[in-house]
């Protein structure tokens, strides 16, 4: 359902747009754009006003998985956020260790302190940490807005899941141009 209307307040939430993750390869979309695309939401929520949340992951949760772990420690930059985003003093940071950004986090209260309503996401990776922010955002009672070509995976079948399957069901999708736009 393309995004209808954006509450007086209303948040962005960029997942983990961070020197690590931004310099894998993201399908299908280029996680450059994703990171243009966040950058000019940001710019946006900012020059309205509005709370722009900026969230890395520094660490995995511990557990038993199919999939192996990377061996050895990543670069020192890895959780770094990109520059791209231009950070600014009063936007809040959420540093994670889960998929997604409220688990074991302050988001929830930061975002309630603020009389925050409604969510928009966007970020990388489409089904690892949007999707699992957007499900807990939901479950929180935000209205949930996803940013769909301002989101990459790396892997296109699951970015399409979420898309297609999962995104219907936690609220409302749509461009970065068609969310700006509502901005107005």
């Amino acid at each position: 359902m393309p995004a209808t209307t954006l509450d007086a307040t209303t948040a962005l939430i960029l997942i983990d747009l961070q020197q690590g993750i931004a310099a894998l390869p993201g399908t299908p979309l280029p996680s450059a754009e994703v990171v243009e695309r966040g950058a000019r939401l940001a710019a946006a929520f900012r020059e309205r006003g509005l709370p722009v949340v900026l969230v890395n992951v520094t660490g995995g949760a511990p557990g038993r998985t199919q999939t192996a772990r990377p061996a050895g420690s990543p670069p020192a930059d890895w959780a770094e956020l990109v520059p791209e985003l231009d950070r600014q003093p009063g936007d809040i940071l959420v540093t994670k260790q889960q998929w997604g950004a409220f688990h074991g986090t302050n988001l929830d209260l930061e975002l309630r302190r603020r009389g925050v309503t409604q969510v928009v996401l966007a970020g990388i990776a489409t089904s690892i940490g949007v999707e699992s922010t957007a499900r807990a955002a939901h479950e929180h009672g935000y209205h949930v807005t996803l940013a769909t070509d301002a989101m990459t995976d790396l892997d296109a079948d699951a970015h399409r899941n979420s898309l297609e399957k999962i995104f219907p069901r936690l609220g409302e999708s749509d461009t970065t141009a068609a969310i700006l736009a509502l901005l107005d």
